[in-house]
């Protein structure tokens, strides 16, 4: 495992939390997020997220995952799922 995250997770309702995104934004689907830093974005999720064992900071093993989402004249943005908040479904390509 040679994949490093800005923070790693290994409490199981923080890991139910990212596995519940991941099962629910689907590629294509258009989405609002909101982001825990106050941020919102709008975008299409251009592929289902992963969410994987990374090492954290200090080299402890847990999980994140990350989701890719178009933004209209932003581009592709690569997110880690745990900074997603909530989002809102706003269609589907």
């Amino acid at each position: 495992m040679a994949r490093t995250a800005p923070r790693v997770h290994i409490n199981q309702a923080e890991i139910d939390h990212l596995k519940a995104l991941q099962l629910a934004l689907d590629a294509e689907l258009i989405v609002e997020l909101r982001m825990r830093d106050g941020r919102v974005l709008a975008g299409t999720v251009t592929e289902r997220p992963s969410v994987q064992q990374f090492r954290g900071p200090q080299e402890e093993e847990g999980t994140n995952g990350q989701v890719p989402i178009d933004v209209p004249g932003e581009g592709v943005q690569l997110l880690w799922l745990d900074e997603i908040e909530s989002f809102t479904r706003l269609g589907s390509n």
